[in-house]
């Protein structure tokens, strides 16, 4: 073989069962092993060597923070490897884009991480989950693909870590990139790349998984009626970290200044987002103790948060994390 490929498989519905061919959503995820997984693809074996472990096997809904640092070392640990050319992650798609994140954040290295997941379950009339398999093998057997951080190989997309998330509950389509995180497509197994990320990542990433834990941040969400009780609440619980779900480019209400200012200066991190798809959230009037979000969507600015104060960075290079990764 040409390249070989080391498979770490967590579950999902690609890895899903359900009572009859045509049941597409009363599906039970994690059925199948990684192996039941490979040799339901024959012709996998005709594209690169295939080695795999079960990592776990489980709806990625019960996906924790404990398990991306394992994840992430684990994964960082097979591409230190002379013999692995490239590696994918089948996951579940629920959290599919947080984890495909923290590992863009963690992992480092140039060789190419594919994360996919499927729509439908394994048993499905028509099932995407062999053919998402089988691209991301081709995909992770690309050296270039490494150039592009981890990328979420999903109905021959290919979306960036960074800006990959996803966009309905059901629907094969169901991953897109926002405005500039599609890198690119698969047509007839073969990658076709169009565009780079240009926030660090993978190789040139400063952040590590070698942590003990993650801090606690909460993600509270703005909207009309919001209750300050939200942020004092979450201040009792002692978290390290707010992420706001602001309105348009990362609004809250009036009201909700003076209870952030007291967070804030009882050195809790604050972080402006939005609950619209698309754009950048910039510096505004709550800048002497917000730090901006930029083009990260919450869950995504959640983990940034968490990485770098588990990392030990103070207040100045948070605030430059935010606009490098």
């Amino acid at each position: 073989y040409a390249r070989k490929i080391y498979m770490i498989a967590c579950g999902g519905t690609i890895a899903g069962k359900a009572g009859s061919a045509s049941d597409l959503t009363g599906y039970r995820a994690g059925a199948m092993t990684v192996g039941e997984l490979l040799a339901a693809l024959p012709g996998l074996a005709e594209e690169a060597a295939v080695e795999g472990e079960q990592f776990a096997n489980m709806d990625s809904s019960d996906m924790t923070e404990g398990m991306w640092l394992a994840l992430a070392r684990r994964t960082e640990e097979i591409a230190a490897r002379a013999d692995v050319d490239g590696i994918v992650v089948t996951h579940g798609t629920d959290t599919l884009e947080e984890t495909a994140y923290f590992l863009n954040l963690t992992v480092h290295t140039h060789k190419p991480v594919i994360i996919t997941g499927a729509m439908r379950p394994a048993t499905a009339v028509s099932a995407d989950g062999p053919l998402n398999l089988c691209e991301a093998v081709r995909l992770a057997a690309c050296a270039e693909a490494g150039k592009y951080g981890v990328l979420i190989a999903m109905n021959s997309t290919v979306c960036s870590a960074r800006f990959g998330y996803k966009t309905d509950t059901t629907h094969v389509q169901a991953f897109h990139g926002r405005q500039l995180g599609v890198v690119g497509f698969m047509q007839n197994g073969d990658p076709y790349f169009y565009q780079a990320p240009l926030r660090l990542h993978t190789y040139a990433s400063t952040l590590s998984a070698h942590v003990a834990a993650l801090p606690p941040v909460w993600i509270l969400y703005g909207h009309v009626g919001m209750s300050p009780r939200l942020v004092e609440t979450a201040v009792a619980s002692g978290v390290k970290g707010i992420i706001l779900v602001g309105l348009g480019h990362g609004r809250n209400p009036d009201y909700m200044d003076a209870v952030l200012r007291v967070a804030a200066d009882e050195g809790i991190f604050i972080v402006r987002t939005s609950r619209v798809l698309g754009g950048i959230v910039t510096e505004g009037a709550d800048g002497e103790y917000c730090l901006c979000g930029d083009s990260l969507t919450p869950q995504q600015a959640k983990i940034l948060l968490q990485l770098s104060l588990a990392n030990g960075c103070g207040a100045a290079e948070i605030a430059a994390n935010f606009r490098r990764y």
